[in-house]
């Protein structure tokens, strides 16, 4: 106990230092990045980056219509236990002879862009530019849905999840092997492993079919801790068993997760951001039917409800540690649809989340939702079919053919699709919303010139747009 206090009363003056260094002198801003699998966090990253180094395309930018950016370029990051986040390579990908989508984010990692900023206002004419850093964390979305736990008890875990199993035909092997179990009886580990190995398959299964809520977070990443006890649990039906029994056991290890995986992960990283983006593939979620419109949006209020959003000040961050005071809800692939659906893109995404922006909003944070797509891998046609003019995106397929495409026409009020989700339709009853995986496209560069995008200009002013000018 001693030792723990210690190690926080330690910690605490090493963050009132780093805050007061950041302050006077190089401030240093943290910008989160997440977002659910396949949500486009390692690209978005990328293009940033690449965009903030190679501005000719970020004219919403003010710093870059006023000229004050002298230069922007990547330094170490200050955290030596971290990863860094390979922004060479997944650039490589991206614009190679042959451009892929880089792989996905499976652990946390982070990556330092510097910029030299000329000074403004009424120290614009004394001394030298200025200097900000930009740390920019990579988190999956998976681990962030962990955060919504460390409120939860076993067994209220346990009867969310077993409640929505029935709807989901990927969890069938799991249910059938709980037809079997006494919770009750005395805990035996060959059978415990055997639960957490289907219920493992089943959330794997869940996430590639295109399901939001798939915690825990660290059983489809368990990078160091496979086969660890604090990923050999899953949901069991019934009240608090006795002891030493199979259900006490796994409510043993449920709470271990809590406070051996998910906690560390909240004082280390998550706890210490201070602008925030959250990407969503809408569009994926309404190509997949009104049940994972309707889990998405419980999984991203589930998010939200994880943050400590409001106003950062210099003494309340001394005293209190960092809050969220900015968060983008950014609805990824923009690209995928002709830019006059991009409003109604944006509004579902917005209609999704109020009630969670809402909450932000309250406790001091500024909230905006707009429609982005980091790399624009389309271009728009409008073409003649059956005697009308039809809006398109042509772009390059995964296997290098050529195709245009309409996706449909997403309604201009979001409640013809929130409103069955919530009710729990199997299927749209007006409407067929297909969607292409396009690849990224070949690129012919200029100089100065960063990576196409659709709003990712926008979304660095609402982000970081404030502390450059």
């Amino acid at each position: 106990m001693i030792n723990a206090i210690a190690g926080r009363i330690a910690q605490s003056i090493e963050t009132v230092g780093d805050t007061v260094s950041e302050a006077f002198f190089e401030p240093v801003l943290r910008l989160g990045v997440t977002g659910l699998s396949r949500a486009g966090k390692t690209v978005f990253i990328s293009a940033l980056v690449h965009n903030l180094m190679e501005p000719g395309r970020m004219q919403r930018l003010r710093a870059v219509q006023r000229g004050l950016i002298r230069g922007a370029y990547l330094q170490p990051q200050p955290d030596m236990t971290l990863p860094r986040f390979d922004y060479e390579a997944h650039l490589a990908s991206l614009t190679g002879d042959s451009p892929r989508w880089p792989d996905g984010t499976r652990a946390v990692s982070e990556l330092r862009l510097s910029f030299r900023l000329d000074r403004t206002g009424l120290l614009g004419g004394l001394g030298g530019p200025r200097k900000l850093h930009l740390d920019i964390v990579d988190y999956p979305g998976e681990w962030l849905l962990d955060l919504g736990l460390m409120g939860k008890s076993y067994a209220d875990w346990s009867a969310e999840v077993l409640a929505r199993l029935p709807l989901r035909a990927e969890a069938s092997a799991f249910r059938a092997a709980l037809d079997g179990v006494d919770a009750q009886a005395r805990h035996d580990e060959s059978q415990a492993q055997e639960l957490a190995r289907l219920f493992t398959g089943y959330l794997t299964q869940a996430r590639e079919n295109g399901w939001s809520d798939c915690t825990p977070g660290r059983f489809l990443l368990p990078g160091d801790l496979a086969g660890s006890p604090v990923l050999t649990f899953a949901p069991l039906p019934g009240a608090e068993g006795k002891r030493g029994s199979l259900w006490r056991e796994m409510a043993r290890r449920f709470e271990g997760y809590k406070t051996q995986v998910i906690r560390p992960f909240f004082e280390t990283h998550f706890a210490r951001i201070d602008r925030q983006v959250v990407l969503i593939d809408v569009l994926e979620a309404v190509h997949r039917g009104p049940m994972a419109l309707e889990d998405q949006r419980r999984a991203m209020a589930e998010v939200l409800a994880s943050f400590r959003p409001g106003a950062n000040g210099f003494f309340s961050s001394l005293l209190r540690g960092k809050r969220v005071e900015k968060i983008l809800f950014a609805a990824t692939k923009a690209d995928h649809l002709h830019h006059s659906q991009h409003p109604r893109l944006t509004a579902l995404a917005e209609a999704m989340l109020r009630e969670a922006r809402d909450r932000a909003r309250f406790s001091g944070a500024e909230t905006v939702a707009m429609s982005i797509a980091a790399l624009r891998a389309t271009v728009e046609e409008t073409r003649s079919h059956g005697g009308q003019e039809i809006d398109t995106v042509r772009g390059r397929l995964i296997d290098g053919r050529q195709a245009a495409v309409n996706a449909g026409m997403l309604p201009e009020d979001p409640a013809r699709l929130l409103a069955p989700a919530r009710e729990g339709a199997q299927k749209w009853l007006q409407g067929d919303y297909g969607v292409m995986h396009f690849a990224p496209p070949v690129l012919s560069r200029s100089p100065g010139m960063g990576l196409p995008h659709i709003r990712l200009d926008s979304a660095a002013e609402f982000l970081i747009g404030d502390k450059l000018v």
